[in-house]
């Protein structure tokens, strides 16, 4: 059986700031609570997860000597 494979079309850090505002849209539309703080922690986690895709891919990080 042969798996089906895609290729993205966005970056991953282009795809997880994307998901980061749309998380974040979504909690502002709900009102303070737990469902709103799992909403905002999700989104910061993908935002942080895009800062450090995009960290571990520049071309300043030397790797240890």
């Amino acid at each position: 059986m042969m798996r089906r494979r895609f290729t993205p079309t966005d970056s991953l850090e282009a795809r997880l700031a994307e998901e980061a505002a749309k998380l974040r849209k979504e909690a502002h539309g709900t009102p303070h609570g737990v469902e709103h703080e799992r909403l905002m922690r999700r989104a910061r986690q993908a935002e942080t997860g895009s800062h450090m895709s995009e960290w571990l891919r520049s071309p300043g990080l030397q790797p240890p000597k």
